[in-house]
């Protein structure tokens, strides 16, 4: 399904992905968001696990302990996007439907 707008431009903007939609409505999403809600069926396994207690301790992987940003983006069709992150993971590819959903969601928070 195509949604009715279509990004016009989208911009890294430090922390987040600033989308300007062709019916004029502007969102930013923060990197973290767009990685918590990564819809590939890895995330999707591990978001329905039951959660795990928090240890103490936690030792970070190199590309934990760095702040999360965009490795690189590229568009898959005419229908979404492909999100390659600086921790390793690069299977996410965020339909424009989910994108303007996420926008949303963060313009109301």
């Amino acid at each position: 399904m195509t949604p009715s707008a279509t990004p016009q431009s989208l911009k890294n903007d430090g922390d987040g992905l600033v989308i300007e939609w062709s019916d004029g409505t502007v969102h930013r999403i923060l990197w973290r968001t767009l990685r918590t809600a990564c819809p590939c069926a890895t995330c999707r396994v591990e978001r329905a696990k039951p959660p795990q207690p928090k240890s103490l301790f936690t030792v970070l992987k190199p590309a934990e302990a760095q702040p999360l940003a965009p490795a690189s983006m590229r568009p898959v069709g005419n229908y979404a996007y492909a999100i390659a992150f600086n921790d390793g993971h690069s299977s996410g590819i965020y339909s424009l439907d989910l994108l303007r959903e996420l926008g949303e969601r963060a313009t109301k928070n």
